[in-house]
């Protein structure tokens, strides 16, 4: 399968780079480009580089690059055709496809999900208007989540029966199976998967419906209180996060991300105003999580009980922080409270908890330093002890030392002991060297490509390959030409080498006049071949060389330039042919 070409070139005429990429990274005018930090790795001075005019985007910190819809495949995980569709979308464009319609496995997702946005509906209306869902209105009622808030989450209802969703919905046994709606059971018969619970529906991050928690209602002699839906075709617990599709624009605006432990706590921190909060499915935060959430925000509040996630994952934790350049911190909430009873009960505290939220480290070590008493000194030397096994944990030196001064003031010990543990205790953490950034500023022939790039009409006239003599730019100009000054098309031919130097040639930012730039490379070519003509002979041939000395002096007039350039460009060119 493939799109239209004419559609393709249509879209990425219609489409803004920078207007797609502001919906994930904060992008600030810098001349002809947009500046930010770059969603592709860590930084904390701004590397990432959009230039409009040419439709492509550049980190000069990790060499990532490339149009709109690579940009859009990227950040989204997704492949070329899912990108080019998404665009679609957002400007209005309708695709064609070359074999006359979408790729086997496209149309499956798509039939997969449209097949669980119909379980979303049935079991929706359910829940708001089935006489056997009485008693699951009633919970939900208690729990602050009927009305309004049952319909903007899409709560549902799955009655206790065998096989009512799997007979009803008007879905094939195959389909039923593959997005684990439903299975074969012991007796060869479809079984709905989910029975007896109150359903809330899951969606990716784009609003594609892909699975379900379910929970009991009290009194359930059901021992899983929450069942999840299994991974399948459309569905992977690693990268989907409850409530991103609702959260990710109030993520964005305040630039904080808070996860929770469960769907009724991302319900109540949304229904307090706070409509940030997210939740894993079913699993323990991953690092592909924190990847997925460093897109939207730089800061993450955890709401649920970090110092048991933190036993064994401490160091994941300290990891994802240096690697993503995320600020992860702990929202303390009051003895026996969880963010949904708050969210009824004070949802003036539970704002204060994220307000308030300490570092991830601070959170850990002040539960030690509360856990004991201080009454011996062997207690207070157990007490040490156990507070700066948590403070080494941290692969950075300087903050171990600063929280061994806290450990000290606590336990009574002198400050400079603690520090010296700290300067010595780490574990060993690896940093990978950080990549070279390259800078804006480039050698004249570097220039010439980007002008090329960005003002064909203007310069193409004036380079011919002789002028180039570095081998890498020779070769991007090569498959400029090639090209007639067509990036995507230039792409296509050129080398590695050459694609990166297009790639960083799409984004320069400089201010250059094109005759007097291409003056320039002419007369350092005219010059190198100069150079080399030290026993030439043929009385034409120094004649010509003359020509071409008295024309390089015309060439520092602007009276004069254009026309020694000319004269130089076709001596270059046939001084050229005599060598091959």
């Amino acid at each position: 399968m493939a799109i239209v070409e004419e559609d393709l070139e249509r879209l990425r005429a219609t489409v803004s780079i920078a207007d797609i990429i502001q919906q994930y990274v904060a992008l600030k005018r810098v001349g002809r480009n947009w500046i930010g930090l770059c969603p592709f790795h860590g930084e904390r001075t701004p590397s990432f580089n959009v230039r409009e005019e040419t439709g492509r985007y550049r980190c000069f910190g990790c060499g990532a690059s490339g149009d709109v819809f690579k940009f859009v495949q990227e950040i989204d995980h997704v492949d070329f055709v899912t990108a080019v569709e998404q665009l679609a979308v957002k400007v209005g464009i309708q695709l064609r496809y070359t074999t006359g319609g979408e790729g086997r496995d496209r149309q499956r997702r798509k039939q997969l999900v449209e097949a669980m946005g119909r379980a979303f509906d049935w079991y929706h209306e359910r829940l708001l208007s089935s006489p056997d869902a009485r008693e699951a209105r009633d919970y939900l009622r208690r729990r602050g989540l009927a009305g309004d808030v049952a319909r903007s989450f899409k709560l549902g209802w799955a009655p206790d029966d065998w096989d009512a969703l799997s007979s009803e919905l008007g879905v094939g046994a195959e389909v039923l199976r593959e997005t684990g709606l439903a299975f074969t059971n012991k007796a060869g018969r479809l079984q709905d998967s989910f029975r007896a619970r109150v359903m809330f529906p899951i969606y990716t991050e784009n609003g594609d419906a892909v699975a379900f928690g379910g929970r009991i209602l009290p009194g359930s002699s059901d021992p899983a209180k929450y069942k999840n839906s299994s991974e399948t075709t459309i569905y992977a617990k690693s990268k989907t996060l409850y409530g991103l599709n609702w959260a990710k624009a109030d993520i964005v605006a305040t630039d904080q991300v808070i996860v929770c432990e469960g769907y009724t706590d991302v319900i109540g921190f949304h229904r307090a105003g706070l409509r940030r909060a997210v939740a894993t499915c079913g699993t323990a935060l991953t690092e592909e999580h924190v990847r997925m959430m460093k897109r939207f925000a730089s800061k993450v509040v955890l709401a649920f009980d970090a110092d048991k996630a933190g036993q064994g994952a401490a160091e994941r934790f300290y990891e994802w922080e240096e690697k993503h350049k995320v600020q992860v911190s702990v929202a303390r909430f009051p003895t026996g409270k969880d963010p949904g009873d708050l969210s009824i009960s004070d949802p003036d505290a539970l704002r204060a908890a994220v307000d308030d939220a300490v570092p991830f480290l601070g959170f850990r070590l002040q539960r030690v330093l509360d856990s004991g008493t201080l009454r011996s000194p062997e207690e207070k030397a157990r007490m040490a002890q156990q507070a700066m096994s948590v403070v080494n944990e941290h692969p950075s030196v300087d903050v171990r030392k600063l929280y061994a001064g806290q450990v000290a003031t606590k336990v009574g010990l002198p400050v400079n002991d603690l520090v010296a543990v700290a300067a010595k205790g780490g574990r060993a953490y690896v940093r990978v060297a950080p990549t070279r950034q390259v800078g804006l500023s480039e050698n004249a022939e570097f220039v010439a490509v980007a002008m090329l790039l960005q003002q064909w009409n203007d310069v193409a006239a004036w380079l011919i390959e002789a002028l180039f003599a570095d081998d890498v730019a020779r070769r991007a100009f090569v498959a400029l030409a090639a090209g007639n000054g067509v990036l995507n098309t230039a792409l296509d031919t050129a080398d590695p080498e050459a694609r990166e130097m297009l790639e960083r040639a799409a984004v320069a930012d400089f201010d250059a006049e094109p005759l007097a730039e291409a003056c320039n490379l002419i007369a350092a070519a005219v010059r190198r071949e100069l150079g080399r003509r030290v026993h030439v002979t043929d009385p034409d041939v120094i004649r010509a060389d003359t020509e071409a000395r008295r024309s390089l002096e015309l060439l520092e007039s602007p009276d004069t330039a254009q026309e020694a350039a000319s004269v130089l460009l076709g001596w270059l060119e046939r001084r050229s042919e005599e060598r091959e």
